[in-house]
């Protein structure tokens, strides 16, 4: 399934799927019947049975007679008439991970760390595809990271490497934007990757069964049209098994989390000389079947459109 959460000029936002390029199906329309969640990110959540039920819909959706009498009723709606937002709207927790790419340490000449380097973002870093990254107002040395992200579909505490993918509902495209003078400046990371609408993500949440090996992913960033990061999740220091093992040592994974793995080299920092993001410049986030993440960049004063 293409997860996604989308909101209408009627209605907030909700869960749903892609089903084709051109069609979302509603998962909370009542022609679906859907199972109660109480709380939101039980729609993330493998061992609720929303999940199953939106499996099935999806199942359903795929003999035409159904689609079209679900389209009729309005639970299939065009694409162009949805606005999506990030396929987890408010996630848990933003984990990330730090030089996490055998040829993104290269290019700073620096040693593969020797186990997980772990900051956070906070969630109202979320912002949609399509919404603006906004510049915060004292940084001049705002930065692009493109990033492979793994959503957490079940509770995962203590887990060993072994069965960590058990753990894991999907992948997407995630943009870990970084304000570079803050990050350095501060000695510490919090703020220089927290600021509002640093974390797009989407458009949408393929689950397991459609990304066979998150391994050999080619994941790329263009900045303007021009590709800026060009790079494959075979370059990963620490696979997904190993962070989920990593990070629920100590920190219990919950559904509805994300894990940003890390970034390929490119990023504006290290090129001679620095490229920083700019009022009026355009982001992309493509990640081998994940779709395209697409993110205009505004000035700080400009009003926002985040989650």
């Amino acid at each position: 399934m293409k997860l996604v959460a989308f909101a209408t000029s009627s209605a907030p936002v909700r869960p749903g799927a892609l089903l084709d390029a051109d069609s979302v199906l509603d998962f909370a329309h009542p022609a679906l019947a859907m199972p109660a969640r109480a709380q939101a990110n039980d729609a993330y959540d493998l061992a609720h049975p929303f999940l199953t039920a939106a499996r099935e819909a999806v199942d359903k959706a795929r003999d035409a007679a159904t689609r079209e009498r679900w389209r009729a009723a309005g639970a299939v709606l065009a694409r162009s008439s949805v606005q999506l937002h990030a396929p987890v709207p408010r996630p848990g927790k933003i984990l990330c991970i730090g030089l996490n790419y055998r040829d993104h340490a290269a290019e700073q000449n620096a040693e593969l760390p020797k186990r997980p380097l772990l900051f956070s973002k906070f969630v109202t870093c979320v912002q949609r595809p399509d919404g603006p990254i906004r510049i915060p107002r004292f940084s001049t040395q705002t930065d692009f990271e493109a990033e492979l992200g793994v959503v957490i579909g079940r509770r995962a505490s203590r887990v060993g490497e072994a069965v960590a993918m058990q753990h894991v509902l999907g992948y997407c495209n995630l943009h870990d934007v970084s304000a570079r003078d803050y990050q350095f400046g501060d000695g510490q990371w919090q703020r220089g990757k927290s600021c509002d609408t640093f974390a797009p993500f989407g458009p949408f949440v393929a689950t397991t069964d459609e990304i066979p090996d998150p391994h050999r992913l080619r994941i790329q960033l263009r900045l303007n049209g021009k590709t800026m990061q060009d790079s494959n999740t075979n370059q990963l220091v620490f696979d997904v098994p190993q962070l989920i093992a990593s990070i629920s040592a100590d920190i219990t994974l919950e559904p509805g989390d994300v894990i940003a793995t890390g970034t390929p080299p490119g990023v504006g920092c290290f090129r001679k000389p620095p490229v920083w993001l700019q009022p009026g410049d355009v982001c992309e986030v493509e990640i081998d079947g994940l779709g395209v993440l697409h993110n205009p960049v505004v000035a700080a004063d400009t009003a926002d459109a985040a989650n």
